[in-house]
């Protein structure tokens, strides 16, 4: 194999064409350039100059030589070029693991800056509940994971991913727009404890979080749906078939419901993004910095969106029945609170 620093001296005696000029560009010196001259001809088995008394010239062999030396030389420098990119963060791949409620306005948020600034970074987003997706992060396949943990279901820490927070999400009781209850500002969960209810389907086991906060209440929840998509469960309250607990995040498309707050310091959902120790990738401290800046204006807004309506808001009359509820010009109208 050649020697890339005798490579580069068949290439600027190329250049230049003399061993001078050469070693003035090499800053060698004239006799240390005809030596490595002299041992790559050793190397390659073939004379790779025509010597004169005068003057130095490339064999046909040395010319393809040094034809060969500049596309090294290109490729070396494209490397290095490369290299520094990545390592400065300005090329890469960051591979991201995330929950759907996350992937509806909290990672778009964060990616559009970031595309932004690095447009030359390739995104894997891959879609998954926290603990499908840990384990992929513990191995190595993803960068970091958006997680969520719930103070009555805590998730267990492991010592492979460390979880830096990011908001407060918290849970949002969501009835019917022409349940008697929507009028309230705030509302306990217990006066709710006779309502047939819409939840999800655990986060521990097969106990939903509303399950965990009925009981330390002092009561069963009548199950009627569980399901983890948030669309169906606004769907199927807005039908009258129930109330529901579904996190501010969740809450995309609000119409015909009533949403209100509920007085209970547990029921919230803790967002954080796991990040594996000792990662290499230099791109994730930069998109994390997106993450949690977004996080913070989210969670900002979020706290606006859905705060306890003023004295000032009106709140719709009740109709006689749900049919006459649905059939009212308006009826539909977002209810927030």
């Amino acid at each position: 194999m050649f020697s890339t620093a005798r490579l580069q001296v068949v290439l600027e005696i190329a250049r230049h064409g003399t061993i001078v000029a050469a070693a003035e560009q090499l800053r060698l010196s004239p006799s240390a350039v005809s030596h490595q001259l002299a041992a790559l001809e050793r190397e390659a088995g073939v004379a790779l100059v025509d010597r004169g008394p005068r003057s130095l010239r490339l064999t046909v062999a040395g010319q393809r030589l040094a034809d060969y030396a500049q596309q090294i030389a290109d490729l070396m420098s494209a490397a290095r070029d490369e290299l520094s990119a990545h390592g400065e963060g300005r090329r890469g791949l960051l591979r991201i693991g995330f929950f759907a409620t996350a992937g509806a306005e909290l990672l778009p948020r964060a990616l559009s800056g970031f595309t932004r600034d690095h447009p030359q970074v390739e995104l894997a987003l891959i879609l998954g509940q926290p603990d499908e997706l840990r384990p992929r992060l513990q191995q190595g396949e993803l960068d970091l994971v958006m997680v969520f943990s719930h103070p009555l279901s805590p998730t267990q820490e492991s010592p492979y991913a460390k979880v830096q927070p990011l908001m407060v999400d918290p849970q949002l009781v969501v009835l019917p727009a022409d349940h008697p209850l929507a009028g309230r500002r705030r509302l306990r969960l217990a006066d709710l404890a006779a309502e047939p209810w819409i939840t999800t389907l655990g986060v521990q086991g097969v106990v939903s979080v509303l399950e965990l906060a009925a009981r330390a209440e002092g009561f069963a929840p009548r199950i009627r749906c569980r399901s983890d998509h948030y669309e169906v469960v606004l769907g199927l309250v807005r039908a009258g078939v129930g109330v529901a607990l579904v996190p501010s995040l969740g809450l995309r498309n609000p119409g015909g419901v009533a949403v209100r707050q509920l007085a209970h310091g547990g029921l919230h959902r803790e967002i954080g993004v796991a990040l594996r120790p000792g990662n290499p990738n230099p791109v994730v401290g930069s998109f994390v910095e997106r993450l949690t800046a977004a996080a913070a204006t989210l969670s900002q807004e979020l706290s606006d969106r859905w705060a306890p309506a003023s004295p000032l808001t009106a709140v719709p009359q009740r109709r006689s029945s749900a049919t006459a509820a649905r059939s009212a010009p308006g009826a539909n109208a977002v209810i927030t609170a």
